[in-house]
């Protein structure tokens, strides 16, 4: 991929799309092509087309797209289906009409079944099925992951690159306790917590539940990688984590002593905990020569320190 090839970034605001821009930035490439929402409308069908017609881009990193945690899926599934079906089909159709030579989409690490063997492998997908909870976004990034299955087998070619990444976070995250991710939820809220002095968080679950967390830049690392080169001889879809996992009673700890917070945790075991255990097996993307950079707790601080910026920017732009 030549610095000057033209890479439109989808969902360039967001944790992984930010990250990915991050990175082309950094290593030298001049045009980068991203678009706003008030510009672009992904779930446009029409104007996805008349951009991809305009700007003619050779790459595309899909990165946009509707997320959330337990809440969200639970109060909107209609809604994460629709956006991301919309999106990820929109975009495809584009891309594979007006010659793109690569393109990136994520699938999820909740498409995977409930109760399956661990580390979690490409091949068991659609084995058995995935947690109830997310079952509405599990379900959209299944399709758009079997669309560009179907895509590469129908047009002989591996054009569509379909990647799992594991339970993303770092700058630019989604830091609302109630439509965040876990990791970036019980942050601000510990943070929260600390700022005003309540004595204790109440969590839900029981904490037992086990997750592997991969750093944003790490993603990244990972999709320009891709890009750059030949993956001809690769099986997708292919898994992006780091190897290990931790609990969720794990993960609060080691947030509330980066946050500094001295209250007590509370669990109530009555709110649903999510799938037991979810952690890939990333060794299709490892033999092929790409490994993790970012240690967890190196990567939990550093997003740390990104928030607290920005709450004190935010603060500070009040007053």
């Amino acid at each position: 991929m030549e610095k000057g090839a033209r890479i439109f970034v989808c969902g360039h605001a967001g944790l992984i799309g930010s990250a990915i821009h991050r990175r082309l930035e950094r290593e030298g490439y001049s045009q980068i092509i991203t678009a706003p929402r008030s510009q672009l409308d992904l779930q446009d069908a029409a104007r996805v087309s008349r951009f991809f017609e305009e700007y003619q881009p050779q790459y595309v990193v899909l990165a946009a797209g509707r997320v959330g945690g337990i809440v969200e899926n639970q109060t909107s599934p209609a809604d994460f289906m629709d956006e991301n079906i919309a999106i990820q089909l929109n975009v495809l159709k584009a891309a594979r009409k007006y010659g793109v030579t690569k393109l990136i989409l994520f699938g999820s690490s909740c498409m995977y079944p409930r109760e399956c063997p661990q580390p979690m492998a490409e091949e068991v997908l659609l084995s058995a099925k995935p947690e109830p909870t997310s079952l509405p976004y599990a379900i959209s990034k299944l399709a758009g992951t079997y669309m560009c299955l179907a895509y590469n087998k129908q047009y002989g070619d591996k054009r569509f690159i379909p990647v799992i990444p594991n339970s993303a976070y770092g700058p630019n995250d989604n830091f609302n306790p109630k439509s965040g991710h876990v990791l970036s939820a019980l942050m601000s809220r510990f943070h929260e917590a600390k700022a005003s002095g309540a004595e204790s968080v109440t969590l839900w679950g029981s904490g037992s539940p086990r997750r592997e967390f991969v750093h944003a830049d790490d993603i990244a690392d990972a999709c320009l990688y891709l890009l750059q080169q030949d993956v001809s001889a690769l099986e997708f879809p292919l898994n992006i984590g780091v190897g290990s996992d931790i609990s969720i009673k794990e993960l609060a700890e080691a947030i509330v002593d980066i946050v500094g917070y001295k209250g007590r945790l509370e669990w109530d075991r009555s709110k649903p905990d999510g799938a037991p255990r979810k952690l890939l097996d990333s060794s299709r993307l490892r033999s092929f020569g790409w490994e993790p950079k970012t240690s967890f707790d190196d990567g939990l601080r550093n997003t740390y320190e990104w928030y607290r910026q920005q709450v004190q920017s935010a603060a500070t732009g009040k007053q």
